[in-house]
């Protein structure tokens, strides 16, 4: 089954949840996995699952984060899965999509955070949740840089810088949690 391999991720990275809040949240996306045949599309009337990218340098001191042009807030790369079950996948495309990097290395095959969060309703689109997946994923700050036509903007960010650009719990959760180089 197509889901399985989501829920594998999702139960093996409960335990490491970073708190509580965390940890019931990844309750909530198994859940709501378990319960949704169609959670990978965007179709999904409560929400779906989506991939991000947290970039970080090799010496993890800095953060690459995109002006998400549609909720005018800095956050990290990603997107839906659109049917595809890998959702790192989806994170990497997401990612050189979003950044113009080519040269992108995931650090691990395992979640490295889950957010599930509110998309307010735009156009014809109701509000949803999306229920995100993150990977850990390094980059190199002298690879140049391509904006989207999703972003006003990218940023190379110093970590605990981030909470300037944007103090969510859900951005802060990704800072606390970077491991150091080494």
């Amino acid at each position: 089954m197509y889901r399985t391999a989501v829920l594998r991720l999702l139960r093996t990275h409960r335990p490491r949840a970073a708190d509580p809040h965390e940890a019931a949240m990844t309750t909530e996306v198994i859940r709501f996995v378990e319960t949704h045949p169609d959670c990978l599309l965007r179709t999904c009337v409560p929400g779906h699952l989506t991939g991000s990218a947290w970039i970080v340098d090799s010496p993890r001191r800095r953060t690459l984060l995109t002006h998400h042009r549609k909720l005018d807030k800095w956050l990290q790369p990603g997107g839906h899965a659109d049917g595809d079950p890998d959702l790192r996948a989806v994170a990497l495309r997401e990612a050189r999509e979003e950044t113009g990097l080519t040269r992108l290395r995931a650090v691990s095959t395992e979640v490295f955070d889950v957010d599930r969060h509110w998309i307010p309703p735009r156009g014809d689109t109701p509000g949803h949740w999306h229920h995100d997946l993150r990977f850990l994923i390094e980059a190199d700050p002298a690879e140049p840089l391509v904006t989207s036509d999703e972003s006003h903007d990218l940023a190379w960010v110093e970590l605990a810088r981030v909470a300037v650009l944007n103090s969510e719990e859900s951005l802060l959760r990704l800072v606390r949690k970077t491991p150091p180089w080494g």
